[in-house]
């Protein structure tokens, strides 16, 4: 019995050529020896995908097996895996598996050995800028970004006529080679930028890039404790390739500062400014926090820069959801001008702590004596 080819691409008749190609690249992947090693079961299924595609994927070739099957290809001549297209194949199978394995695959039974360079990474990246507190707290956000697809008006050959031609420049070799003094280099063709094609006539609505800029939207959930210049991940949103490879949307965070809050990692900083007198007789602060206040108790003489640590009231780690701490620092602050009165009290209070209100008498003792004998003036 004749096997269909229509059957062994798994398309119905109807098929466009989009339909057909996307069909062979898929079971060429799942059924390449490659990747199914010893089975020869699926060496020869291998065998029938890349007949099937010669086939079908040639517009000639097409109608005459619609009205005459096989036989028909066979009396015009038509070999089932014949030598003139099968580095067209294998070229067209060197990109597929270039695509999702690496460079390691780019010269996969290809011509001269030219290496399939991928015409823009799949993977992107988009900046948000977060208040402080979203990025403390988490939030959702709708994120508005573009992304690459290909040109469906010239099947992503970046070409009018959806044909390429072999770059002159590097002899559609994709690379350059050049020598300084006994050694040989090489390089990706500037000109056709490493996929050893040229374009004749661009395509008028990608402009011979292959590719379409696309706009789209995304809810992302920003998690709470994210931090400036960390990345979240979006599965699947990236850039879209000619064989339907999809890369990842990567949101980069830049957080606001706040007026108050000053963030290190996952611990708070909070300036707290202290008249002088409430530093030296000691006094309970209320004073904000990221869940609301806390009361700040100052000891007897407390120091100008000297910080207390509230264990737990920082940020939770976008990690290990632990949280940090809030640390408040005092400034002491001193009064700018005296009126009389305020000026006689605190005379009076200096002179009340007699000689302890001078420390740097005591400090000092014996130094002035000492420097002058350095001079010799003893």
């Amino acid at each position: 019995m004749e096997l269909d080819y229509y059957e062994i691409l798994e398309i119905t008749r109807d098929a466009d050529g989009d339909s057909v190609k996307k069909a062979y690249r898929k079971l060429a992947m799942r059924y390449h020896p490659d990747q199914n090693q010893g089975d020869k079961e699926a060496e020869e299924r291998f065998k029938l995908i890349n007949e099937a595609y010669q086939a079908l994927s040639d517009p000639q070739k097409r109608s005459l097996y619609d009205r005459y099957g096989k036989s028909g290809l066979d009396n015009q001549g038509f070999r089932h895996y014949s030598e003139q297209n099968y580095e067209d194949v294998m070229d067209d199978l060197g990109a597929i598996f270039e695509s999702v394995f690496g460079s390691s695959f780019s010269s996969f039974g290809g011509r001269s050995g030219r290496q399939k360079t991928k015409k823009y990474p799949l993977d992107l990246e988009t900046t948000i800028t977060l208040d402080f507190n979203e990025a403390v707290f988490g939030c959702n956000k709708e994120i508005d970004y573009q992304f690459k697809s290909p040109c469906e008006e010239c099947d992503a050959t970046g070409s009018k006529d959806k044909k390429t031609h072999s770059c002159k420049k590097c002899g559609g070799k994709g690379q350059i080679f050049f020598r300084q003094g006994f050694m040989t280099f090489s390089q990706p063709c500037p000109s056709c930028n490493g996929s050893g094609e040229s374009i004749k006539n661009p395509c008028p609505k990608c402009k011979g890039t292959s590719f379409i800029q696309k706009e789209a939207k995304v809810s992302v959930d920003i998690p709470e404790g994210i931090d400036n210049g960390n990345r979240i991940r979006v599965a699947g949103r990236g850039n879209i390739d000619e064989y339907d490879q999809k890369g990842d949307l990567y949101v980069l965070i830049r957080a606001k500062e706040d007026e108050y809050f000053v963030r290190h990692g996952d611990d708070i900083y909070l300036e707290v400014p202290v008249f002088f007198t409430q530093a030296v007789l000691g006094q309970s602060l209320i004073i904000p926090a990221l869940h609301g206040e806390k009361e700040l108790k100052l000891p007897t003489g407390a120091r100008d820069k000297q910080q207390f640590v509230f264990e737990g009231e920082g940020v939770r780690n976008v990690h290990t959801r632990r949280k940090g701490n809030l640390v408040a620092q005092i400034s002491l602050k001193y009064p700018k001008k005296l009126n009389e009165e305020q000026k006689a009290l605190l005379e009076e209070l200096q002179a009340s702590f007699g000689y302890e209100s001078t420390p740097h008498e005591s400090s000092f003792e014996g130094v002035f004596d000492r420097i002058k004998s350095w001079f010799g003036k003893a």
